[in-house]
Parts: structure tokens; C-alpha cells; sequence
């Protein structure tokens, strides 16, 4: 063994003597390897993202600009690496493993749903197992042979050893010089814009995903990350200018007291409440030239009839479901957020005035339901400040060797993930066992991503069609269960979003939809149903927002009213959809925004479900 290792020793002691004698022996091929390498790996990593060299290279014809734009970009970069790692091959073996990964990552993400990638995505790596069971993740030996070219590049370097020999203190200036720039391309529009304009990059402002993939096929790879950066800096939230105390008592002066704690709930009964968010749950009958038979959705139309059906405007499409949630949860609008991808990241680290709240305050006990994994997207943690007095999840999916779950009836699985019978059978459970009247959330999972599972795996959408039939011929033996309980129930069904569909080949690019006309993907159906007789009238007849429903709930179930309720109750009849996605026409309304601040991240002004020594309490925390 020691042997050996002297063997190691020694062979790496004469390999660096090799290298250091390449240092001065081709000067001239290092400086050329050092100069082109910006323009490399500007290249590569487009090339591994257009999958096709000529692809790339009709779009830099037609777009010198924005390559111009590409290859400066990476040179600061280099050159920081340079400054930080001094080393000319660790370097480039770091820029080109950075570029290459994001390039790779962009590469999967937009041929799973079919959106393109972001910075902020990367919130998301530390789900990174999580998002492993969604993606359609395909080693090709076009990709293979991509990364070996960077690979043979960085070897290349390694080999021929570029020096650079400068003081620490020169360092430390260049990596300065690098920064400021590239921080001022992110945070300083006075800089920016201009250098956008001067190279031709897209700045035009991205109000849902079909336009943010329009503004990608323009600006290619790397430009779209550093401008779609720019504008989400730009987007950031920060507190209203107006919000105070007396702005926020001014917008609720108009609603009315709070009802006296005892008030009835339809003559004293107060009904269970089940919110049922189901996954990719969509309707796409709405287009005609699919063809799509009623009998996928025999259940959710059944129930319909029985309750009453509409329309709901989501704050989403294809992914990002706590957006949905969240509206769901909060009965407030993620555009008071400035529509962030993930809004329970930017919460307050404190109790949240959440719908569970309020339902503890009257008397019921509230459960959060989810079939997966209790660590995505941070649930357990951020959603145990919602006033949820049980929480259960289903830590695995199918081929998960190893299953911890909180499910208390037998957990069966339907393509990937869990059967939306075994949620629907988990909801009977919960209502059996609880005594008091319950307000449960669930989220489903089995209709998520990835579709390659059933008798074609290539026929994404088809494969999709089966798995809503289950769920929705789930939805009527879930309702005989629940008509056959003594307990007035009430039970919300709405989709979160329509479906990721794969991007080059989706059915979406099919029917040619683009972000002028795709509003119909952000329009839900849903349908409210009781097992007892409840007054629905008050349910509206055209499309409001997902955020407005809890209070519609209210309405049916006649529950007490706070000044907070009866404002937003007012602004549904006033502003019924509160988008950007669906409409970016609708003006900002400061109401909304400084009520959605005030209530998650703000000091909690507005009328509250929480008694104020628990909230203080929170806040301290």
C-alpha cells in the first residue's frame, strides 16, 4: 500500500514538472486558451440547450447582439474566477461546471413542464430529491458528448497550465471591478437598460409564462437568466409606501363589527369544511378541437349538478401549486406579493392569520392534508404557523423503499404517486374521528408529473385523461361516503392549475397556445357540494379569483364575519379577479396589497382570528 502511494506521489510530482514546463513552452496556446474561453463556454453551454449546434447558430445569426451580450457576461465571470481561485484551470473547471449545470438543468426543466428556468428556481435545490420524481431526466449521447467537449477543454487547461501571477492585492481589484458590474446589471435599472438596449436583449415585462417563454425564444439562454434576474429584482417586495395604521383601519372602516362570538351557523350546526386542491386537476373540454370525451370527468360533472359549479381564476399555471395554496389558505392575492413563485418563502416568521385560524376560532379543529413529502417546498415547517391543529403527510412515493407516513388508513398508489382514494379515504377518516366539526386542506398529489405511465408512455396527454377519470370517478364514491354521515358537510373541488405538459411536444404548443390567448389556462372549474341543504345563492355566477372562495365558503355556511372578512367580501364584488397572469390590464389596487402585506409579513393591523397575546408571543419568537 505504501508502495503505491509513493508510485502516486511521485507520478503527480513528475506531471506537474510537465505542466510547469507547458507554462513557458506555449505561452501563445495558453493565451489563446485563456481569451477563447469565454466564447467557449458562452457556446457550449447554449449548444447543450438548443440540442442542436446548428440550431444555435441560425439564432446567433439573427441575434449577434445578445451572443455579444453572452460571451461578455462570461468573461466577468471568468475573471472573478480568476481573481478568487487564481488558478487559470480550477477557473474554468469551475465557470464551465456552473454554466453547464444550469444549461443541463434548463434542458430538463422545459422538456418536463414545458417553462423555462429562472434564478429563483434554485430556491428549490434543497428539494432536489423531491423534484427528481417529477422530471423527464434523459441522458442522451449528444448530452454526453457535449459535457466530454467541456471536459477535454478544461483538461486542456489543465494540461498546458496557463499562469496567472499577480499580486493578492490586484486580486482583490479585478474581482471588485468583475462584481460591480454584474451586480449593477441586476439591481441598477440607470445601468441596465441601456446595455440591454444596446445589445438587443428582450426587456419586454413577462405577465405569465407563455410571455416568459416568448421573451426566452428572443434572448436564448444566458441573456434570458441574467434579464429575467434583473426584472425579478426589479419585481421584489417591499413594504407599501402607505402602509400604516390608519390606512389600514380606513380600508375596513366600511365593514362591519364582529358578530357575537355565538352567532349560528345555520341554526347552530356548523358544518364540516373540505377543501380539496387537487393536482393538475383541469378541465380541457374547453377546447373544442381536442375532443375530449365527458366521461373522463363523469364524477367532478355528477357532483356539479348535485352542488354548484363555476369558474375560478388561478394564480397559476403548469406548476407552482403554494401560489394556489396559498390564495386557498389566506383568502388574500399572491399579486399583493408581486406574485412571487413561492410565497410561504416570504412570509413572516410568526403565527399567520391564516383561514385555519378563524376556524379555530369557531370552535372547529383543522387539519392540513398532503400525500407526499412533509419537506417540500418547507410545508411542515411554514404551514405549522397556519393554525392547523393536525398535519399529515406521506413521506415517499412509489418506489420509495422506505415509507413514513402519517396516514392512518392503508396508503395505495396510482401511476407515481399516491391514489387520490387514499386521500379521499383519509378525509373520511379525519371526519369520523374528530369531534368537534372540522376544517381540513388537502392537496392532492396522483395527477402530478411525470405522464409516461400507461399502455403508450409516449402518449403524455392520454396517459394524463386516465388519471383524472380515477380521481374524478373517486369524487362520487367519496361523496356517497360522506351522504351517508351524520354531520353536515361541505366539500370545495378545484384543480390547482392545469397540468406540466412536456414543452416542444405538449399539447399546449399544439393548440397553439401563446401569451396573448392563454388565458383559459388560468380559468379552474369547481364545484361546491353539501350533504345537507345549504342556501348556495350567494355562490357567484361568474369567474372570481381562487383567493376569494374561503369567503364565499363563509357565506354558505353563514359563519361570524370580522371587518377584515366583510372588506374582502366587498373588494370580490368590486375587483373579482385579482391576477397579472389572467389579466395584467387590471390596475393595482392598494387595498389589496397593503391588506395582503399588513396579514402575512406586516404587524397584523387588520382585524385578526388570533388573540393578540398568542400573535405578540409568535412575534417575539
Amino acid at each position: 500500500m505504501n508502495l503505491n502511494i509513493e508510485k502516486i506521489i511521485a507520478y503527480i510530482r513528475k506531471m506537474n514538472i510537465r505542466r510547469e514546463k507547458n507554462s513557458e513552452h506555449y505561452g501563445l496556446l495558453n493565451l489563446f486558451l485563456m481569451l477563447i474561453f469565454p466564447v467557449f463556454i458562452t457556446f457550449m453551454a447554449e449548444i447543450n440547450q438548443f440540442k442542436y449546434a446548428g440550431k444555435f447558430f441560425r439564432f446567433a445569426s439573427g441575434h449577434p447582439g445578445v451572443i455579444a451580450f453572452d460571451v461578455l457576461v462570461a468573461a466577468l465571470v471568468f475573471l472573478f474566477c480568476l481573481a478568487v481561485f487564481r488558478k487559470c484551470w480550477l477557473a474554468t473547471a469551475v465557470q464551465s461546471f456552473v454554466y453547464m449545470a444550469l444549461s443541463i438543468t434548463e434542458l430538463f426543466k422545459y422538456g418536463t413542464n414545458g417553462n423555462h428556468l429562472i434564478l429563483s428556481d434554485m430556491k428549490l435545490i434543497r428539494s432536489v430529491k423531491s423534484l427528481s420524481s417529477f422530471a423527464y431526466i434523459k441522458i442522451t449521447p449528444r448530452l454526453i458528448i457535449y459535457c466530454m467537449i467541456v471536459f477535454l477543454f478544461v483538461l486542456a487547461v489543465f494540461w498546458f497550465n496557463p499562469r496567472f501571477d499577480i499580486r493578492p492585492s490586484k486580486r482583490v481589484i479585478m474581482g471588485l471591478m468583475c462584481v460591480a458590474p454584474a451586480s449593477a446589471m441586476i439591481i441598477v435599472p440607470a445601468f441596465y437598460n441601456p446595455v440591454y438596449k444596446l445589445f438587443g436583449v428582450d426587456t419586454t415585462e413577462s405577465t405569465n409564462d407563455f410571455l416568459l417563454n416568448e421573451k426566452f425564444s428572443s434572448n436564448s439562454f444566458l441573456a434570458f437568466i441574467v434579464q429575467t434576474a434583473s426584472e425579478n429584482y426589479a419585481n421584489r417586495l417591499v413594504e407599501p409606501s402607505n402602509y400604516n395604521e390608519d390606512f389600514v383601519t380606513e380600508i375596513t372602516s366600511s365593514a362591519s363589527d364582529l358578530p357575537e362570538k355565538n352567532e349560528d351557523f345555520h341554526n347552530g350546526a356548523k358544518p364540516n369544511v373540505i377543501v380539496i386542491m387537487s393536482e393538475s386537476f383541469a378541465d380541457f373540454r374547453v377546447f373544442d378541437e381536442l375532443n375530449v370525451s365527458d366521461s373522463y370527468y363523469e364524477g367532478f360533472d355528477k357532483a356539479s349538478r348535485e352542488g354548484h359549479g363555476g369558474t375560478l381564476i388561478t394564480p397559476t399555471y403548469a406548476s407552482w401549486t403554494v401560489r394556489s395554496e396559498f390564495e386557498l389558505m389566506f383568502g388574500l392575492p399572491v399579486r399583493g406579493l408581486n406574485t412571487p413563485n413561492m410565497p410561504q418563502r416570504v412570509l413572516a416568521d410568526r403565527e399567520q392569520p391564516a383561514l385555519a385560524q378563524y376556524y379555530k376560532s369557531w370552535g372547529y379543529s383543522t387539519a392540513y392534508v398532503h400525500p407526499f413529502m412533509s419537506s417540500f417546498y418547507s410545508r411542515q415547517r411554514i404551514y405549522g404557523e397556519f393554525g392547523f391543529d393536525r398535519m399529515i403527510f406521506h413521506n415517499s412515493k412509489k418506489e420509495d423503499p422506505v415509507v413514513e407516513t402519517d396516514f392512518t388508513v392503508p396508503v395505495e398508489y396510482f401511476g407515481t404517486y399516491v391514489d387520490d382514494n387514499t386521500v379521499y379515504a383519509q378525509l373520511i377518516d379525519l371526519i369520523k374521528t374528530t369531534d368537534d366539526p372540522l376544517y381540513v386542506h388537502t392537496t392532492t398529489m396522483q395527477n402530478h408529473q411525470p405522464y409516461d405511465q400507461g399502455e403508450d408512455p409516449k402518449d403524455e396527454f392520454g396517459n394524463y385523461l386516465t388519471w383524472i377519470k380515477h380521481s374524478s370517478d373517486g369524487l362520487s364514491d367519496f361523496l356517497s361516503e360522506i351522504k351517508k354521515l351524520d354531520e353536515p358537510t361541505l366539500v370545495l373541488f378545484v384543480g390547482d392549475h392545469f397540468p406540466s405538459l412536456r414543452g416542444e411536444t405538449s399539447v399546449y404548443n399544439q393548440l397553439g397556445i401563446n401569451g396573448d390567448n392563454c388565458s383559459v389556462l388560468y380559468e379552474q372549474k369547481y364545484f361546491i357540494w353539501t350533504n345537507y341543504k345549504a342556501d348556495l345563492s350567494c355562490i357567484p355566477d361568474k369567474p372570481v379569483s381562487f383567493f376569494y372562495m374561503p369567503y364565499i365558503i363563509m357565506n354558505v355556511i353563514d359563519a361570524p364575519h370580522d371587518a377584515f372578512i366583510d372588506t374582502m367580501m366587498d373588494n370580490m364584488k368590486e375587483i373579482p379577479v385579482y391576477s397579472t397572469d389572467y389579466n395584467d390590464g387590471t390596475p393595482d389596487n392598494e387595498g389589496l396589497d397593503v391588506l395582503t402585506y399588513d396579514r402575512v409579513i406586516g404587524d397584523v393591523m387588520s382585524p385578526c382570528p388570533i388573540p393578540e397575546e398568542v400573535l405578540e408571543a409568535s412575534k417575539n419568537n
